[in-house]
């Protein structure tokens, strides 16, 4: 059976040719990415570094990437660095017994990029991040784990 050379030909060109037909199909049908709207809301992705010990949380929705990252040596502080310049930053930690409503960031130097929110403490892993911000006219929102803070030294 495999000393027929149009077997073994189709056997090596049939692969080829099924990853060629599915890219294609994904071209030509596939959904094209598409520049954020103004006064639209788009979700935020929480990448795998949110749900592991890592000391950072990272979200991201197509060119806009957030880190998340919690300071225990500058007091208990929130810090987020963005990947473009943003307007505002709404930052909540929800608990079980509910959410205490969100409290502003504040911009940490002129461009947009960093911004930082003072905690009383460290939130424990029962405790949800709720994210919201502003960047030309557009939301992008967000739920993370707590997750990412359980380690006992978070990296800077």
């Amino acid at each position: 059976m495999f000393k027929n050379r149009h077997v073994i030909t189709a056997m090596l060109v049939a692969p080829v040719l099924a990853n060629l037909a599915w890219f294609a199909v994904g071209s030509f049908v596939g959904e094209k990415p598409q520049p954020a709207r103004s006064g639209e809301a788009y979700p935020l992705v929480e990448k795998s570094s949110c749900r592991y010990a890592s000391g950072l949380c990272e979200l991201e929705n197509n060119d806009l990437r957030l880190t998340l990252r919690f300071d225990a040596s500058a007091g208990a502080s929130m810090e987020l660095t963005a990947s473009h310049d943003l307007e505002s930053v709404l930052l909540s930690v929800a608990s079980a017994q509910g959410d205490p409503g969100p409290q502003p960031m504040v911009a940490v130097g002129a461009d947009g990029k960093r911004w930082r929110l003072a905690l009383t403490a460290a939130p424990g892993p029962e405790e949800k991040l709720r994210l919201v911000l502003s960047r030309r006219g557009t939301a992008y929102y967000a739920q993370a784990s707590t997750a990412f803070l359980q380690s006992g030294d978070n990296p800077r």
